[in-house]
């Protein structure tokens, strides 16, 4: 009788200390998931900058002529699915520019952005 009743406690405690253990993993691997989830989305937030920083050189600062309106949709949109407020408003910055001193102070400190969104 005694016999069996330190067998259950025994069995209670591996029990317990089995559910510490397998709780104590668990937690770590939903950290671990957390982590890994915030880089891939950091890298895919970079992804699409690094796309939109090609596709301005190439269609803004690579055109020998003016840029049509499908460009300007095309990097409006493009703009817009970043869903980050400093790029935006650097943005309308740049569109927004009466001069061409103002166009080019707008492109620099546009291009310096989006270079310093990426490397984070």
């Amino acid at each position: 009788m005694q016999n069996n009743k330190r067998i259950v406690e025994v069995i209670i405690f591996l029990l317990v200390l089995g559910n510490v253990f397998f709780g104590y993993s668990y937690f770590r691997t939903y950290k671990e998931l957390q982590t890994v989830k915030s880089v891939g989305a950091n890298v895919e937030s970079n992804k699409k900058v690094a796309n939109f920083a090609l596709l301005f050189i190439k269609k803004v600062l690579q055109a020998d002529k003016e840029v049509d309106f499908e460009t300007r949709l095309s990097l409006e949109n493009a703009v817009r699915e970043l869903n980050d407020e400093e790029i935006m408003a650097e943005w309308q910055k740049f569109t927004g520019s009466k001069t061409e001193a103002d166009a080019q102070n707008s492109v620099k400190r546009l291009l310096e952005l989006l270079i310093t969104k990426i490397q984070k």
